[in-house]
């Protein structure tokens, strides 16, 4: 029989790697979801006055989807829904829980005594002044992103919020409440991937909007485009993981392969440059859906952290499909000092033979899959069976819930406590702003800088 042999050293030393700081990913995890923790969810049996009263003022798309979710989700009634749209509204009506009234003036519903609270999925241009009329009428506000479409109205939705510091004021950015992207987050700060210097996030769809008569998302009178419509998502992930808003943007669009009469871009590339030289990278098309991402498994939309010592791939889920993230290891070249191998993180006599080779990504384990001494012999069971599964590509992690579940329920429990959410008014404004100065880059072409903002839209 051939001879036993250990496998090199350095094989041994990258394996050790790998498992230590797997361990150390699947450690945040628990950090991650006490952030969740508080949004905690509903339970089943409450105190009829601990109920809130909502509405749903535009049951198009996004509305019909509000209202879809909102079964999932405990500790509300809806009350009444609103569209001017009568097909819209009938469908609406289809998906809604509870079996709301229906009414097409959206003043109706904000006249209503037995409505606490209100969400607002109405085309962008409108998004202001229905935002203004409700928290005029003392109603808790969530606001579909982007939460504002104009200068003038970052700086007086502002104003009127922080005048009304009791009523809830919530952007829908699911994002923020999704368990992945704040595992993402923890092993930001804790220094996971090393200093985060750039985030890549794409949006790409073929064909993407097609146009048809009164399509508000071809009308740049009414629509932010695409920057407003997809890139705002993302723009906000980057906000979030490098801890700051940024400091000016470049970018460049154009109507180049769908001239039918939109008016607003068909595909959309921008560089937002941060503090400290953190650059995120955007681009959104209509003539190619594929994402460079999860070994071209997913199409269309995600985003890349990338720090100085790894970096992460992430998307966030549908209803068809999960939320995934990866991360992979980025260990620098090993050097000898002093008898002891370290890891270097640039060395200038790199050569293609010496970067060429990528590592395994590692899943973004949550807390689910965590082993702890409250489990039994079984669950330890099932949760080592999972992540062998998981290190083997046959399953990836799921989410426990959905993030639109996850975000209504804590908008009802902001309006019940008080807390204040995590995609807040601040998030919305920041999020806004980076729209409406990304389009005025491309359509000036210049370099736009985000103090700018201050001085657009205000009275002399």
């Amino acid at each position: 029989m051939p001879k036993k042999t250990n496998p090199p050293a350095s094989s041994r030393r990258k394996a050790d790697i790998t498992r230590r700081e797997a361990v150390k990913v699947a450690g945040v995890t628990t950090a991650a979801v006490a952030m969740a923790a508080g949004f905690p969810r509903i339970q089943k049996v409450r105190a009829a006055n601990s109920t809130v009263q909502y509405g749903v003022i535009g049951t198009g798309g996004r509305g019909q989807y509000h209202l879809k979710h909102f079964k999932s989700v405990d500790g509300g009634k809806c009350v009444a829904i609103c569209d001017i749209d009568d097909a819209n509204l009938k469908k609406g009506l289809g998906e809604a829980p509870d079996n709301p009234a229906a009414v097409k003036d959206y003043r109706e519903l904000l006249g209503r005594k037995d409505i606490d609270a209100v969400v607002i999925a109405t085309p962008l241009y409108t998004h202001f002044p229905i935002t203004r009329d409700a928290l005029l009428a003392g109603k808790h506000t969530f606001c579909e992103k982007s939460l504002v479409f104009k200068a003038d109205e970052v700086h007086a939705l502002r104003q009127l919020s922080n005048d009304r510091p009791k009523q809830v004021m919530q952007v829908g950015l699911q994002r923020r409440y999704s368990e992945f992207y704040q595992t993402a987050k923890q092993m930001v700060e804790k220094g996971m991937i090393g200093d985060v210097t750039h985030v890549y996030a794409q949006w790409n769809r073929n064909p993407g909007w097609v146009y048809r008569k009164n399509n508000w998302r071809l009308d740049k009178t009414k629509s932010g485009g695409l920057t407003a419509e997809l890139a705002s998502h993302q723009v906000d992930v980057a906000d979030w993981m490098f801890g700051h808003h940024p400091e000016f943007v470049v970018g460049v669009g154009g109507i180049d392969y769908h001239k039918d009469g939109r008016t607003v871009y068909d595909n959309i590339q921008l560089i937002f440059r941060y503090p400290k030289g953190q650059k995120m990278m955007y681009s959104s098309i209509s003539t190619n859906k594929h994402l460079c991402m999860f070994g071209g498994t997913r199409t269309e939309f995600g985003e890349v952290i990338m720090g100085t010592q790894g970096t992460i791939e992430i998307t966030v889920g549908t209803d068809n499909e999960p939320a995934l993230g990866l991360w992979f290891y980025e260990p620098g070249p090993k050097v000898e000092t002093a008898g002891k191998t370290k890891e270097k993180a640039a060395a200038s006599s790199a050569t293609l033979l010496s970067t060429g080779r990528g590592g395994r990504a590692l899943p973004i384990l949550l807390a689910k899959d965590q082993v702890s001494d409250q489990d039994g012999f079984l669950s330890k069971e099932m949760k080592f069976a999972r992540r062998w599964l998981y290190s083997k590509g046959v399953m990836t992690p799921e989410e426990t819930r959905n993030p639109v579940d996850i975000q209504l329920d804590a908008f009802l429990n902001s309006v019940r406590t008080g807390k204040r959410p995590l995609a807040d008014l601040e998030v919305g404004l920041a999020d806004s702003t980076a729209v409406i100065l990304a389009n005025l880059a491309m359509d000036e072409g210049r370099r736009v800088f985000f103090d700018e903002i201050n001085k657009m839209g205000k009275k002399a």
